[in-house]
């Protein structure tokens, strides 16, 4: 009888070291780390300059936030090209414009009107940029590993995050934002290098051009599934809430807002570790209700003022709730085509970004009469309701079979 050789089948990663062996992963997820270190020095130091000017809540949640606006934008627009001709070039081109952006806000005595308007524009930008790299992601890791380098990138984006603010805090104390901002960047152009010198062109998933109208077709058919809206809905809505909590404290607490951002980020670190590591794909859509429900519920504790240790203690444990969104986007890659991973994905990033500069907006507005406190608790239980009563929708999304998209 004939003898059959069997091939060696390469089995996928299952460690960080393992992934970070791929030298394209490593670049995309070194690019993402020094962006969002970027961001929230940026970030930090124009809510700390516009507090300082206005001495409005509202203001500074938006300032702090308001690019995520733009986002949806971009998703209702330009989408498509996360899926399209060049990924590589067009991720390039868009972190060029990110480094204009940036480099722009570090202009002394730039008015606030156009500070404003550089964060739509630099919202508008990340939302196709976010698509782009995370479309790239999926072609370069197995799907096998997704919520593993997904939870990397969030382990890390949340790592840099503690620093970014710990740091932002002590840098203010020495420099001015303009300062601050010219090291922001700094980041985002180090950012742009790697991803030029790692990133290889990958194939054109897209059969059609992309554009307007691509972009259209496939975000009508995403949100006529029932399974992916729903899905959709609790990837946004309560951490959008959340968010808007944490843009409350610079006004909350304008001393120690550092260490409580830096709470929150530790906390996420913790969660995205915990949950995208060591738990197996069953075990993170079975605790997706209960992180859910962490994400918001020690948020209450404002409602009686305690003092900063606990607060803090109370923000880092609902940081961890943030991995909610892992087994969620597990789902939504699911009931996904492999044409328009980029797009359904950067639409769900910037809908969850959008819903983050609304929750912040939100929150200012009703801090402007309520309070900053009673603000918290209040956004905080709005976010426990959606929770629980999208829940049923969330379990029959798992049985929800997967339609094409942009057939």
């Amino acid at each position: 009888m004939p003898s059959h050789t069997s091939v060696p089948v390469t089995p996928p990663p299952t460690s960080y070291r393992a992934l970070l062996r791929n030298r394209e992963f490593a670049g995309l997820y070194t690019g993402s780390t020094l962006t969002a270190s970027a961001a929230t020095l940026s970030g930090f130091a124009l809510g700390t300059l516009v507090n300082h000017q206005t001495r409005s809540p509202f203001l500074t949640a938006v300032s702090m936030y308001g690019a995520t606006f733009a986002t949806v934008l971009g998703a209702l627009t330009l989408m498509s090209v996360a899926d399209g001709n060049r990924p590589r070039r067009t991720l390039v081109l868009l972190q060029c414009v990110s480094l204009a952006g940036v480099a722009a806000q570090a202009i002394p005595g730039l008015p606030l009107a156009v500070r404003f308007v550089l964060l739509l524009v630099l919202g508008f930008f990340q939302s196709l940029g976010t698509g782009t790299r995370m479309g790239l992601l999926a072609e370069v890791v197995p799907t096998a590993t997704y919520a593993l380098a997904r939870s990397l990138m969030n382990i890390t984006s949340g790592g840099m995050a503690i620093l970014g603010y710990a740091i932002g805090a002590v840098l203010l104390r020495y420099l001015g934002p303009q300062e601050v901002f010219v090291i922001a960047a700094g980041l985002t152009a180090l950012a742009l290098g790697v991803v030029a010198a790692t990133v290889r062109e990958h194939s054109i998933r897209l059969t059609r051009r992309p554009g307007l109208r691509q972009t259209w077709t496939t975000d009508i058919a995403l949100f006529s599934h029932p399974g992916r809206r729903v899905l959709l809905l609790n990837l946004w809505v309560p951490n959008g809430l959340i968010v808007g909590c944490e843009a409350l404290f610079l006004s909350y607490a304008p001393d120690d807002a550092g260490t409580l951002l830096a709470a929150g980020s530790a906390g996420m670190l913790l969660g995205d570790l915990t949950v995208g590591r060591l738990l197996d794909a069953d075990r993170r859509r079975r605790y997706a209700f209960a992180l859910r429900l962490l994400l918001a519920v020690p948020y209450l504790l404002f409602a009686v003022e305690p003092p900063t240790p606990v607060v803090a203690v109370a923000v880092f444990l609902a940081g961890a709730g943030f991995a909610a969104t892992l087994p969620l986007q597990e789902q939504l890659l699911a009931l996904t085509p492999d044409p328009v991973r980029g797009q359904v994905q950067g639409v769900e990033s910037a809908g969850r970004m959008a819903w983050q500069g609304i929750g912040a907006a939100i929150a200012g507005g009703l801090a402007q009469y309520l309070g900053p406190g009673t603000t918290i608790t209040t956004v905080a239980a709005l976010s426990v309701a959606v929770t629980v009563f999208s829940r049923p929708s969330v379990v029959r999304a798992r049985a929800v079979r997967a339609e094409t998209v942009g057939a």
